[in-house]
């Protein structure tokens, strides 16, 4: 059975905007955001991508453009010899009664029974507190970073009884020595 990270996208592997990220040459990764999946990678666990689009219902780019962006996501994972495994995202928007849109669990229960995965020994990482608490609602771990939101997600909750690092890179290192 494989292990695996699941990081939220944008303020976590990304630059976030609240303008949304709208085409392939807005997405800009962090920095060490691409050398951490690889180094995840090289430690044994695959990656996976569960991230809210709601840009898509709120018809600032579509489905296609959304796919676009996350093969350019992919390749650049691939260029710092990284791979992800797969993407999970929820189009729909905050007003939406879906089932999968974090803090909701669905995206991470459909990534456990698409891949086998248990979530009590998978990790989700993400710099908004519904990350947190989609992680905590799938019975997954959940790891805060201090990109993104992260710092105000940590403003809002400071007793957030989670790991905490400034960067994705700093988490990947902390579960690559737990391996």
């Amino acid at each position: 059975m494989s292990r695996f990270v699941l990081l939220d996208r944008d303020g976590v592997i990304n630059d976030d905007s609240d303008e949304y990220i709208k085409s392939p040459e807005q997405w800009r990764p962090l920095p060490g955001s691409l050398e951490a999946i690889a180094l995840l990678n090289r430690h044994g666990f695959q990656v996976a991508v569960i991230t809210n689009q709601s840009g898509v219902a709120r018809g600032f780019l579509d489905e296609a453009t959304l796919a676009q962006i996350h093969a350019k996501m992919r390749r650049e994972a691939q260029a710092h010899g990284g791979r992800i495994t797969a993407v999970y995202y929820c189009p729909h928007g905050p007003d939406s009664a879906c089932p999968c849109r974090k803090p909701k669990p669905g995206l991470l229960k459909q990534f456990a029974a698409d891949w086998q995965a248990n979530l009590a020994e998978t990790v989700m990482v993400g710099d908004a507190f519904r990350d947190v608490q989609a992680a905590w609602a799938a019975g997954a771990q959940a790891v805060l970073v201090k990109t993104g939101k992260g710092l105000k997600t940590l403003a809002e909750n400071p007793h957030l009884d989670v790991p905490i690092f400034d960067t994705l890179y700093d988490a990947a290192q902390f579960l690559s020595q737990k391996n």
